[in-house]
């Protein structure tokens, strides 16, 4: 069973557009500072601080001291709840469109022999 409480909080971060955004440059990057990220973002530098801090603790990113910078890089293990979340609702999607697929695949069916009763 996974755990409500830490999909709630992958959802909840990602949630942001703006963080959602960071996040995308950094799971896009190898490694990214703040600096980097805040450049042509058209965010503050405290905002996209604060935004990574929210990442990081949702644990979608780890950090990497260097120096005066830290370097961010995505955590594939942080999106492993959402994945696992989604893959529930995967299979559900999965066996709702067999049956859909079985309905059309009957009513064509009928349609056809019906067809072919007009014919004669």
């Amino acid at each position: 069973m996974m755990q409500t409480a830490t999909v709630d909080a992958v959802m909840r971060t990602l949630a942001d557009p703006t963080r959602r955004a960071v996040f995308e440059r950094i799971a896009t990057s190898e490694e990214i500072t703040v600096a980097e990220l805040t450049r042509g973002s058209g965010v503050t530098q405290s905002a996209i601080s604060q935004h990574l801090r929210s990442l990081k603790e949702a644990g979608l990113v780890a950090d990497r001291p260097a120096g005066r910078n830290v370097h961010y890089r995505a955590d594939p293990k942080g999106l492993a709840p959402l994945v696992d979340w989604m893959a529930l609702y995967g299979a559900f999607w999965t066996e709702r469109l067999d049956v859909l697929e079985r309905l059309l695949r009957a009513e064509g069916e009928g349609k056809s022999a019906t067809r072919e009763g007009d014919d004669q």
